[in-house]
C-alpha cells in the first residue's frame, strides 16, 4: 500500500514537471505579443515554425526555442559575443542491482500466541529482513542539443537545431 502511494505520488510529480516544460512556439508567442509583433513577416514564419536563422534577434530565437538552459559570454577578435547553451535528454538503458534489509513491522493489536493472529497479542509479522531487487531501468543522460551565438545581438552562427 505504501510502496503504492509513493508510486501515485512520484508519477503525478513527474507529469507536473513535464507539463511545465513542453513549451511551443505558439505558447511562447501567446505569452509575447509584443515581441512576436516586432519581428519581420520572415522571422515570424520562422518562429511560428521553430526554426531559425543568422541576423536573426534574441527574442526571434527565444520564441522559437525557448529560454536556453545556459548563457555564456566571451569575445571573438576583440568584439562581445553570447552563447546560448539548449540541452536534451537521452534515454540510455541500465541495470539495477540493490539489496536491502527491511520491509514491514510488526502488526497491531489482536494476534495472538503465534504469527499471524489471534486472540489477545500482537497483530503479526511484517516482513522484516533481506531482500533483493533490481532489474532494467532506463536513466536519461544530459546533452548538448543546439548552440546559438549571438553577436551585438544578432545570431551569427547556430549549431544542431533542436529536435
Amino acid at each position: 500500500m505504501k510502496n503504492s502511494v509513493l508510486k501515485l505520488c512520484a508519477g503525478l510529480c513527474g507529469a507536473l514537471l513535464l507539463s511545465q516544460c513542453v513549451a511551443t512556439p505558439q505558447s511562447r508567442i501567446e505569452s509575447n505579443p509584443q515581441l512576436y509583433s516586432q519581428l519581420s513577416t520572415r522571422d515570424r514564419q520562422m518562429v511560428t515554425s521553430g526554426s531559425i536563422r543568422e541576423g536573426m534577434t534574441r527574442d526571434a530565437v527565444y520564441l522559437a526555442w525557448g529560454r536556453p538552459d545556459r548563457v555564456s559570454v566571451g569575445t571573438n577578435k576583440g568584439r562581445a559575443i553570447e552563447s546560448w547553451t539548449y540541452l536534451g535528454q537521452k534515454p540510455v538503458n541500465t541495470y539495477n542491482m540493490g539489496f536491502g534489509w527491511g520491509g514491514g513491522g510488526w502488526g497491531g493489536w489482536g494476534g495472538g500466541p503465534y504469527w499471524g493472529g489471534g486472540p489477545l497479542g500482537w497483530g503479526g509479522y511484517g516482513g522484516y529482513g533481506p531482500y533483493w531487487g533490481g532489474g532494467p531501468a532506463v536513466t536519461y543522460v544530459p546533452y548538448t542539443q543546439a548552440v546559438v551565438e549571438f553577436t551585438n545581438g544578432r545570431v551569427t552562427r547556430w549549431l544542431s537545431p533542436p529536435r
